[in-house]
């Protein structure tokens, strides 16, 4: 297979660093171009010293190029930006042609713009023709999720197939890599629990229901599932664990929710991509798990499993409590973006 050529903008970053490394074994794509903004001109190893992702040996002395297309050579563009300047750069690349998976929060809620977690709503990817066609763009850009949205969303889907849901109660506790590097400051997290980041529930209440939602006649119409949500940042490096109450139209049995929870799986595994696990959710019967620190790299591909424990009964039988932690820079950024990517190329849609 010949591979396909593909740009990391924003590439120094921390999620930028761990789309590098992701990248750099990847079967199907290979790292042609690297953007930045203060490090232009630099070479990529120098311009990432001293931050905590392991830089792979072939692109330490890549150049750093500027943030635009005609700098950039590449088939398909990975954006890791901040959210201003995704909402500025990415549109500039899908004018000029380059399909654009990002991450960013920029475009994630426009009307022809998919949001997608590649074992939940593929179909949404099929919105790309109607962007295009409104936008009158060679290109594209499909998202995906906020970080915390990913986990959430996966154990939800499955849940909603088999019982609908109608409400949805989740308290996070988010670790502090998803602030980026450096990071909250030590003297604020550290033996502390900060309850609120700015932004972050909408996010999470918002994009559930869209990705969750039925895509009909190029419109996407949200699900009609109540979110309430709590975020709050502990003093954790990797991994968002939530703690979430459903309620349901159907009555829900533990042991059979356990069962559709561990049985679920998506195109994805269907069509054996490599960044795909063999299973996107694993259930755990310990009474203590999961575990940031135990549990963000269980499964077959290293932190693109959801990890779901203590899932019990409430009190009504319409109702349940589970816990689910995911790997917040790899199923919840570089992971889900790499794995939508080889999505899209299945489907003819990455030349």
């Amino acid at each position: 297979m010949k591979q396909i050529k593909v740009a990391v903008l924003g590439a120094t970053g921390m999620v930028g660093q761990q789309y590098v490394s992701m990248l750099s074994r990847h079967p199907w794509f290979k790292l042609s171009c690297l953007t930045g903004k203060e490090s232009v001109g630099k070479k990529y190893g120098e311009a990432v010293r001293g931050n905590p992702v392991n830089i792979p040996s072939s692109v330490v002395d890549m150049e750093v190029v500027p943030n635009e297309p005609k700098y950039v050579d590449a088939d398909l563009v990975f954006s890791p930006l901040p959210t201003e300047a995704a909402r500025e750069s990415e549109p500039l690349f899908a004018q000029e042609g380059f399909p654009v998976v990002s991450d960013a929060s920029a475009h994630r809620m426009e009307k022809d713009v998919p949001l997608i977690v590649p074992e939940i709503n593929p179909e949404h990817i099929e919105l790309i023709d109607f962007q295009k066609k409104n936008r009158k763009w060679d290109g594209y850009i499909v998202t995906t999720p906020n970080c915390t949205t990913i986990g959430l969303v996966m154990p939800l889907k499955p849940l909603h197939d088999a019982y609908v849901l109608k409400k949805v109660v989740v308290t996070t506790m988010q670790a502090v890599s998803g602030a980026g590097f450096p990071g909250v400051p030590s003297l604020s997290i550290l033996g502390n629990v900060i309850p609120y980041i700015a932004g972050e529930e909408g996010k999470v209440e918002k994009e559930t229901q869209k990705i969750l939602g039925k895509f009909k006649d190029g419109v996407i119409e949200p699900a009609c599932i109540t979110i309430e949500a709590s975020c709050t940042r502990v003093p954790t490096i990797d991994g968002h664990l939530e703690s979430v109450y459903v309620e349901t139209e159907k009555a829900v049995n533990v042991d059979d929710a356990k069962r559709v929870l561990a049985e679920f799986k998506g195109v994805p595994q269907d069509l054996r991509l490599p960044t795909a696990p063999e299973k996107p959710i694993i259930v755990m019967e310990e009474e203590d798990r999961p575990q940031p620190r135990l549990d963000i790299y269980a499964g077959s591909v290293p932190g693109m499993s959801a990890v779901v424990g203590r899932v019990r009964p409430a009190k009504d039988e319409r109702a349940l409590k589970f816990f689910v932690l995911s790997h917040n820079t790899i199923r919840g950024a570089a992971g889900i973006a790499i794995l939508t990517a080889e999505l899209l190329h299945v489907y003819g849609r990455i030349e």
